[in-house]
């Protein structure tokens, strides 16, 4: 009972603040959030482009899993060294460098010629997820002076909402775009996904753009000095030298158990959220590339609204009852987690998700469970347990080796699911759940291994790290195995599926499906006939619209034609003289009205 009046004396006093602070704080917290969300818009875009590029470059699911693995490689990385920076630098001065270089990135990838190369492509995307890690360590670190220590699982699932709404916005604003939409003088037409690395940056611009003249690094900066009490160091200042960040949060052993868990986190956050455009079209039926259905456009804005109500409960319930320690909830919800994913797996193995009524009903209903529970543990562990650890002057590098664990972990999630979906039937995802199962389960263990570390129990402690060593060297080889035995059957498949579509002249079914074969088998003898034949039409076609001077059919043929073959494409030249012929009839255009007399 006297611990009970002593947590509640405690927390009644740290809400002890004066005149104006809280109007200040709430004002910082929404324009720093704001900003955030922006920042969410200007990377949730590429999943709604992933079936237009599928379908224009002919990319398979992995192609896509891959390029999102590869942000989240780039991200993570770019996590460990601005958040060190961030360190340095500050909190306000990191969020204006990640919200520019996010605008001139999607701007650059929007209006490039090069976005066909799967490759140029994803060195440009990993240029954006790079930028983009400069966001969460800046506003980490800005929210770790405005707070106390008791404040911040509640406030940083409050300021979950304010993220999650850029999610909820580029859910809205993509199908509109996809649409095809008109604006004074300008017209798109439906299925130009490239506008969605056009239009978010504009409202990242304007949003940047308050907050470098409303925000403030500190309650100091803002007129409210020694406000807040920082439990790591509460002297002045909100920065310090670099190499004292970084020898503080490595040494403390809470860091890496936080990473590890937050690392799984990442593995199935991601994966819902980058690959379930592509999971509706496959799965559901759905078209998403020019005319999303309502209860798709519905359950990704569902989704981050839902996980709002995770994360602010999840955070009070970490202040109200474990007095700001995280693990114990983040346990609970990750174990959660693995139930919600392990049923859903079962339920997708016996095919009771898919193009029917209660088939799609189910479908998003687990993408929303999913959602509650994986923003959940990305709210308190990701959020507020940096936080806690870095303090005020070294939130941003602990935030920023926590993260970076959350990308990394999505980067092997990702390789991983897109390794299997290469070799699955149409319409399977099992496997895309199942791998979410094991990661969930694995987080659970890895705050269950800390609780007992926090109880004093080390050698309970040691025999869950060594139970979740097994999982690993299990999981590997149960992989392994699956794939060796589902990659034959996918080839077989997919090649008899080439070679009716090709005899019944459905040319676009049958490129796309040899396509997959020769990325499982580049010697296969039949899906290779396949491309060389329609690349050799292409051509054709290339070349009669040149001798009929119609450069724009000339242009889209040539690009069809390298898209199949790529750099041993023979369109290669016969685009850049379709692109001249273009230039010439556009110049010579603009000089026939100067030549006619009045």
């Amino acid at each position: 009972m006297k611990n009970t009046q002593a947590i509640k004396r405690n927390w009644d006093a740290s809400r002890t603040h004066p005149f104006g602070f809280k109007t200040r704080r709430g004002l910082n917290w929404f324009t720093v959030g704001l900003l955030y969300a922006m920042f969410y818009m200007c990377r949730y875009n590429f999943r709604f482009a992933g079936n237009g590029m599928r379908a224009e470059f002919g990319w398979s699911t992995g192609d896509i899993a891959n390029i999102a693995a590869w942000f989240s490689i780039a991200y993570g990385t770019g996590q460990l060294v601005n958040g060190l920076f961030c360190d340095r630098i500050g909190g306000r001065a990191s969020m204006l460098i990640g919200a520019i270089g996010s605008i001139l990135v999607n701007l650059l990838i929007g209006f490039s010629p090069w976005t066909s190369s799967f490759a140029a492509f994803a060195v440009m995307w990993m240029m954006n997820g790079y930028i983009q890690a400069a966001g969460t360590p800046g506003m980490v670190k800005i929210n770790a002076a405005w707070f106390n220590k008791e404040e911040r699982g509640l406030f940083s699932g409050i300021f979950g909402f304010m993220i999650q709404s850029g999610q909820a916005m580029i859910s809205m604003l993509a199908p509109w775009i996809l649409g095809g939409f008109s604006f004074l003088a300008i017209a798109v037409g439906p299925g130009q996904w490239r506008m969605l690395f056009c239009i978010p940056p504009i409202f990242l611009g304007l949003v940047a753009i308050w907050f470098y003249f409303v925000s403030a690094e500190s309650p100091d900066a803002a007129g409210f000095p020694k406000t807040i009490q920082d439990d790591v160091d509460n002297s002045a200042g909100t920065t310090v030298p670099v190499l004292e960040s970084f020898k503080f949060v490595f040494s403390n052993p809470l860091v890496w158990f936080y990473a590890v868990a937050y690392g799984c986190t990442g593995a199935v956050r991601h994966a819902a959220d980058q690959l379930s455009p592509l999971y509706f079209e496959d799965v559901l039926g759905f078209n998403m590339k020019t005319n999303l259905p309502a209860i798709a456009s519905f359950t990704l804005v569902l989704v981050p609204i839902v996980a709002v109500c995770g994360s602010v409960l999840s955070g009070w319930a970490s202040d109200r009852f474990f007095r700001g320690n995280r693990y114990p909830v983040a346990m609970v919800l990750y174990y959660g987690e693995a139930a919600v994913i392990a049923t859903a797996t079962t339920v997708m193995a016996l095919k009771l998700i898919g193009p029917t009524t209660s088939g799609i009903l189910l479908g998003c209903l687990f993408l929303v469970l999913i959602a509650i529970t994986a923003n959940s543990t990305h709210s308190i562990v990701g959020a507020a347990a940096p936080v806690d650890i870095g303090g005020k002057k070294m939130a941003g590098f602990a935030s920023g080796v926590i993260d970076s664990f959350q990308y990394y972990g999505a980067a092997i999630g990702l390789f991983l699911t897109g390794m299997l979906l290469d070799v699955s039937l149409p319409g399977n995802y099992t496997v895309w759940f199942g791998i979410m199962t094991c990661f969930a389960f694995f987080g659970g263990c890895a705050m269950l291994s800390l609780l007992l570390r926090q109880k004093q129990k080390p050698v309970a402690s040691r025999a869950v790290i060594g139970f979740m060593a097994l999982l690993v060297i299990g999981g590997i080889i149960v992989g392994t195995r699956a794939y060796r035995h589902m990659k034959p059957i996918a080839i077989e498949h997919y090649a008899a599926a080439a070679q009716a579509a090709f005899e019944e002249g459905q040319d676009k079914t049958a490129t796309g499906n040899a396509q997959r074969v020769l990325r499982l088998a580049p010697g296969h003898a039949e899906a290779g006939h396949i491309i060389n034949t329609m690349h050799e039409r292409q051509v054709a076609a290339a070349q009669n619209a040149m001798a009929a001077g119609d450069a724009e059919a000339a242009i889209e043929h040539a690009q069809n034609a390298i898209n199949l073959k790529g750099r041993e494409s023979t369109a290669r030249d016969l685009l850049a003289e379709a692109k001249a012929l273009q230039k010439a009839q556009e110049a010579a255009a603009k000089e026939e009205p100067q030549s006619t007399e009045p």
